[in-house]
């Protein structure tokens, strides 16, 4: 069964070789074999490269495969269209079955008997008439399940474009695989010509329609893609038919400034300072840390309901199993049992669930396995109640939490009278997960005297984590540490959340006395933590005849979920902290806020009135998400601003550029523009990524080509750099220094992957004048730097880097003495002599940014006051060109060019790193991660399986980074500036050179003036807005249904072969629209 091998008329494979085994040999036989007998073995070849990854593809049997019976395995089409023979064998010996119509009798069945076994398969040759393509269309292209795929198949008669048969199967449109029979009976005996394709398209539309609701959805992208797959296969042979080979379808660091010391590091490409042990795996994560005496596991218990009463808890069957110590729910908490920032969320449930993974209770066992065994085993019973999913739900039952949020600027009314155009429109910005490489995990350890708790965990904000737990154990927050050493991601998805489950199991570990861990498995963590706020935008927008901007109306709809975790602005003042009249904890950014703040993105806009409404739904608690609610705003922004270019038949660059800010300027929020070289970012991508000469190419090659269309766009961006919550713009350190010279530094940061600890030895380093070889950092703990900031708002190497710069000086200070004592000595010399003289060399450093003003939102006078919520702000333009495929919604990114205002680089290859993980998160944002909910409430796109983020075949095909020079930033540390955030948002420029490419095919189809492209811009999108006759065609019939009996529509429609009748039938109805 492990055997391949060449026969006379084809090759044979047996059922138990992997699919690795099998690429590997039939890309041996191509090589020793005829090109037109091996057509078969190419598109499997093809197929395979799309199939699953290598790991899978290593264990995976072809046999497996194929008895599966998996409605859309990538093979099976293939295997059907080639008509392959399989050998089984049983006690009863073996037969031989083809794979036709009949090899599938239904979901996963096949018509192998049960005590059959698959034990080869045999491929045949193709001959010098014989054609054969396969199809494949999935959310993301690599390592992803098909929404259809195909393999198709036809002969000729020799030296004839006639068809002398023709196999057509489909898979993901019916519970099996499906050979077209009819349309393949049709087609036999006709020419390869466009009436030949005329057939077949009409055939298909009634062989394979698609009812409304069909399981799965999609139906209109999902029946589109049969067309366009038959489509693809035409062109492609008649282009062999005709012997055409046409084919519609190839960074740079700052240098440090002569002179600078070897010692000094700071401006230097260093690698990580743990990057060796990461690629290694010998990195220490939180579940890498050994079991410390007793430990015992905590499982989670989650609601399954969006929006329900709690009848009842029944932890019986849980505690009945061997090995389960205790089970933990409201009861046992023995303080407050309200968390998160505006403490109105409760840590475990009481009366009422408010969506499907909210909190119940803990089962404490003695290991994983049970404790998560256990928590499925507790009894819930719920009295369902109304549910709020969208915007738009919460929008028509107002159910919003606070008061909205407005910014306004001159007069927008006068604005709109002034204007010569006025347009309207809205655009949706979808969730998005943080899929951070570490999900939630903490180990919580009890003292054992005095209520002192320690606890390690996988969090951004250590000081609210000691805070929560402090509150709901109702201790003091001295008797509790928080340290974390690293993180495997975070992404601003450990800020708040974080917290609630670190807190939870504290509960647990204070109740049975011993120290407990968890760390919640992916499906855990996607139901229960949160996602990057979705956001609705709405806009009128007022200009003149040349594209310059005089009014703008927006109103930004947030989706905030069941609470405001980090979603609104709330106004602490210090009055309120020492009178402890402020009861909630001090830790919060302001994702709405930020959003208003950056809705203008990079344009003046002299009369604008802005509104911004959080959305109460029935979903998890949507919280930090790099870049908090700004590319949201931004991307609304590009959208209103593309829409006004259209509406002046004007190119967008030059519309975007007639627009922007100019130095001095002052923003809708009354915040000077001191510095601004956005300018020069503009320019510089412009001039690097040779934007004019291909503007020209991409309209010449969308000239020549229908079905497949290039697109170019230019996008900018300024994201202010800060906590919009002023308290929160400070930080401190401790610095140490050894008798040996070696030197630790301790600050109040977070390493999560960004390389903060490294840059902090790099200012460290030069601080001291000593070689960063000497410097160390161990953790991050609530015992060395109290009362931290989070690791958050791209603030991480601004407040602690100046933070430990100013404890570096003071010691500094204390060993001029010796230094000038012994100048001819070294570091340590002069160490060792402070050291005798009984000087200290240990020191703290705080920091404070100065000038933060915030925004006060209760003021009634925002028209006139100057105000400073941010330190400065970052710049940066990106351009990219893609290619999609009309037919599929396929795109490729085929170039990008960014450049982005870094300042001074404290480390040029870290912050290159940094721009393109970002820019790689925010192409995930905008056009590949599509989250989905179902009418319950329940996450559909759970797990890897489901939510596809970019992979390697997602990165542009030529990605040059470019960082701005002679640019420093006088308000950071050593001249630097943030970037962890700002860049994320000019991934954008991809969405909007997609929507380049598809105006270029609705112009193609007759279609002119703007269209809505929400964001994410995934294939069904990219595919039906092209809408040509193909999703007309669905479209058309998918209306028919609609207002036709079903069971009707049932028994009518395979006798249907008239396309006209149809149209006839639909144009007669007066509830269709006339869509021909």
């Amino acid at each position: 069964m492990e055997h391949t091998c060449v026969l006379d008329n084809g090759i044979s494979v047996g059922a138990s070789v992997s699919l690795s085994q099998l690429k590997e040999f039939l890309e041996g036989v191509i090589e020793q074999h005829p090109e037109h007998q091996t057509r078969t073995y190419a598109a499997l070849i093809e197929m395979l490269s799309w199939f699953a990854g290598p790991q899978i593809r290593n264990v995976a049997a072809v046999g497996g495969n194929i008895a599966t019976g998996s409605p859309i395995s990538d093979l099976n089409p293939l295997f059907m269209a080639n008509r392959c023979v399989l050998t089984v064998g049983s006690v009863k010996g073996f037969r031989t079955i083809t794979m036709n119509e009949d090899f599938f009798t239904g979901y996963r069945k096949t018509i192998l008997s049960h005590d059959e076994v698959l034990v080869k398969i045999f491929v045949p040759f193709t001959t010098e008439c014989d054609f054969v393509c396969g199809f494949k269309q999935s959310p993301r292209k690599e390592d992803d399940i098909a929404i259809v795929n195909a393999g198709m198949k036809v002969q000729f008669v020799e030296n004839t474009n006639l068809v002398h048969d023709i196999t057509l199967v489909f898979g993901g449109m019916a519970p099996t695989t499906t050979m077209a029979v009819k349309t393949m009976a049709i087609l036999k005996g006709k020419n390869w010509d466009d009436n030949l394709l005329e057939e077949a398209t009409k055939s298909l539309h009634s062989e394979l329609a698609l009812s409304p609701g069909v399981p799965g959805g999609m139906e209109v992208y999902r029946q589109s893609l049969t067309f366009s797959f038959f489509f693809k296969f035409y062109l492609k042979v008649l282009n062999k038919l005709n012997h055409s080979n046409n084919n519609d379808a190839n960074s740079n660091m700052q240098e440090v400034p002569c002179g600078q010391p070897e010692t000094d590091a700071v401006g230097r490409p260093i690698p990580l300072k743990s990057a060796t042990q990461q690629t290694t795996g010998e990195a220490k994560y939180v579940d890498d840390l050994p079991k410390t005496e007793g430990e015992l596991y905590v499982a989670f218990v989650f609601s399954e309901k969006a929006h329900a009463k709690i009848i009842s808890m029944d932890f019986s069957k849980a505690l009945a199993l061997d090995g389960v110590i205790d089970v933990v729910s409201h009861e046992d908490v023995p303080g407050s049992n309200l968390t998160t920032p505006f403490q109105d969320e409760e840590l475990f449930a009481v009366d009422e669930v408010f969506w499907v993974g909210q909190i119940l209770a803990l089962v404490v066992a003695e290991n994983q396995s049970l404790a998560q065994r256990a928590a499925k085993l507790v009894k819930v019973d719920y009295e369902d109640l109304d549910n709020i999913l969208t915007i738009k739900d919460a929008i028509h039952k107002e159910s919003f939490l606070k008061q909205p949020l407005e910014i306004s600027i001159g007069d927008t009314d006068e604005g709109f009278n002034q204007s010569d155009i006025m347009i309207e429109g809205e655009c949706h910005v979808g969730a998005q997960e943080h899929f951070y490489m570490e999900t939630m995990a903490s180990i919580i350890i009890p003292k054992g005297e005095d209520c002192e708790m320690e606890i390690i965990s996988s969090t951004q904000n250590i000081t609210e984590t000691q805070f929560s737990v402090a509150m709901a154990l109702g201790i003091p927050k001295n008797r509790i540490v928080c340290r974390t050493k690293r993180l495997g991601g975070g992404f601003g998805g450990k800020e708040s959340r974080s917290c609630i489950f670190s807190t939870a199991a504290a509960v647990a570990a204070y109740k049975v006395c011993k120290p407990v861990r968890y760390m919640l498995d992916r499906d855990e963590d996607m139901i229960s933590t949160g996602t990057r706020h979705p956001f609705l935008g709405q806009y009128k927008v007022g200009f003149t005849n040349e594209g310059k901007l005089l009014a703008l109306d927006l109103r930004l709809y947030s989706s905030c979920g069941s609470s405001l975790d980090l979603s609104v602005p709330v106004n602490v003042t210090p009055s309120m902290i020492l009178t402890d009249e402020c009861t909630q904890p001090l830790f919060f950014n302001r994702v709405l806020e930020r959003a208003l703040f950056h809705c203008d993105n990079v344009y003046k806009v002299p009369n604008l009135r802005v509104c911004g409404y959080l959305c109460k739904t029935n979903l998890p608690s949507c919280t930090a998400f790099r870049g908090f609610g700004a590319p949201q705003s931004m991307f609304i922004a590009e959208a209103w601003i593309t829409a006004v270019a259209n509406a002046c038949g004007l190119p967008q660059e030059q519309v975007r550029e007639l627009n922007f800010y100019k130095k001095g300027d002052s923003t809708h929020f009354h915040q000077t523009l001191h510095d601004w070289n956005l300018d020069r970012c503009w320019q510089s991508c412009l001039d690097k990524s040779s934007y004019a000469m291909r503007r020209k190419q991409v309209t010449e090659y969308n000239r020549k080509n229908r079905w497949k269309k290039r697109g170019l766009a230019i996008t900018p961006t300024k994201f202010g750099i800060s906590f919009t919550t002023k308290f929160l713009n400070q930080a401190g350190a401790l610095v140490h220094i050894y008798t040996d010279g070696s030197v630790l530094v301790t600050h109040g940061g977070i390493e999560m992957g960004q390389g903060l600890h490294t840059k902090i030895i790099q200012v460290a380093s030069r601080a001291l004048g000593i070689p960063k070889e000497r410097v160390h950092i161990s953790e991050t703990s609530t015992d060395k730097v109290p009362n931290t900031s989070p690791t958050a708002a791209s603030t991480g190497s601004d407040l602690n880097g100046m933070a430990v710069q100013n404890a570096c000086h003071t010691l500094l200070q204390r060993l001029e003495k010796y230094k000038a004592e012994n100048p001819k000595g070294n570091w340590t010399d002069w160490v060792k002599a402070a050291y005798m003289d009984r000087t200290s060399l240990s020191a703290t450093g705080f920091y404070k940014t100065p000038d933060i003003t915030g925004y006060d939102w209760t003021g009634t006078d925002k028209t006139s006051k100057e105000t400073r919520p941010f330190d400065y702000f970052c710049y940066g333009s990106a351009v990219s060109e893609v290619e999609i495929d009309c037919l599929t919604g396929d795109h490729q990114v085929l170039r990008a060019d960014i450049v982005m205002d870094v300042g001074d680089s404290l480390n040029p290859a870290v912050d290159i790193g940094q721009v393109e993980g970002a820019f790689a998160q925010g192409y995930g944002l905008f056009v590949l991660e599509d989250y989905r909910y179902s009418p319950s409430g329940h996450l559909l796109t759970k797990g890897p399986g489901f939510y596809k983020i970019p992979s390697f075949g997602d990165i542009p095909k030529q990605l040059n980074v470019f960082l701005l020079d002679r640019s420093p930033n006088v308000r950071a540390v050593c001249s630097s500036k943030a970037v962890g955030e700002p860049p994320l948002f000019l991934a954008a420029s991809v969405f909007f050179a997609i929507r380049d490419a598809i105006s270029s095919a609705r112009a193609d189809a007759g279609l002119t003036g703007d269209f809505r492209l929400d964001s994410p811009a995934c294939a069904e999108r990219i595919r039906l807005a092209c809408e040509d006759e193909f999703v007309k065609m669905v479209t058309l019939l998918l209306n028919f249904v609609s207002v036709i009996n079903l069971s009707l529509l049932k028994k009518s429609c395979y006798k249907i072969r008239n396309h006209d009748f149809i149209l006839k039938l639909l144009r007669d109805s007066e509830h269709v629209p006339e869509l021909f």
